[in-house]
């Protein structure tokens, strides 16, 4: 099998995937085949993965061990670390051939090419709609499902997506990242922020 070597051979019939690894693709074919074996014991949620089901069980947990050595951040998985570390670096290798896009990593190109080409490859099963990206199509089918599969330990808050727990555990914790430059005013989501600053703007505007 070819390991040392960019080429990748085997390739998903339902899909675009490639990899190096007939491994890998026996593993990939389950997400189309919808075998979930590996199940949450606090919640509903099953994945492919034993490896996938480790890294979900940390959202009960609230254990974020990958920390960042540039700031103050910490995440989940290794790969959420390696995605937000790029943000530290002014490097973007993949630009886009048809418009001026560029990022830093090839599958966000690969993503990004869809919006020219049109591609949707990821079908819903239950409907007709399709989309660009595997994440999209999997927090689309939790309207079917009704899947609920992040959970707040500190009371019966549920929801579809993992940044609604987030954004609620802040509740519980009193952390209020967002502050006003122009006085002493915090909160918990951007958007409340920015709707506090257009007071400060109405406000100048009376002066």
């Amino acid at each position: 099998e070819v390991i040392h070597s960019f080429e990748k051979p085997y390739e998903c019939n339902m899909c675009n995937y490639k990899c190096k690894r007939s491994s890998y693709l026996k593993t990939h074919m389950l997400i189309h085949t919808g075998d979930k074996r590996f199940k949450c014991s606090e919640c509903n949620f099953s994945c492919v993965t034993s490896g996938s089901l480790k890294i979900h069980l940390r959202s009960h947990t609230g254990e974020k061990p990958y920390k960042c050595n540039e700031c103050s951040f910490s995440f989940r998985s290794l790969g959420d670390l390696k995605q937000h570390q790029l943000i530290h670096s002014l490097d973007r290798p993949y630009k886009c051939s048809e418009c001026n896009f560029s990022c830093k990593l090839a599958q966000n190109l690969n993503c990004h090419l869809r919006i020219h080409t049109g591609e949707k490859p990821y079908k819903c099963r239950e409907c007709n709609s399709c989309f660009t990206q595997r994440g999209h199509l999997v927090r689309h089918m939790r309207m079917h499902t009704g899947e609920k599969p992040y959970k707040c330990g500190e009371c019966n808050f549920c929801s579809s997506r993992s940044g609604d727990l987030e954004r609620h555990m802040k509740i519980h914790t009193g952390e209020k990242p967002y502050k006003c430059s122009e006085c002493d005013y915090s909160c918990i989501e951007a958007g409340c922020l920015l709707r506090h600053m257009k007071k400060h703007l109405r406000k100048a505007k009376l002066i």
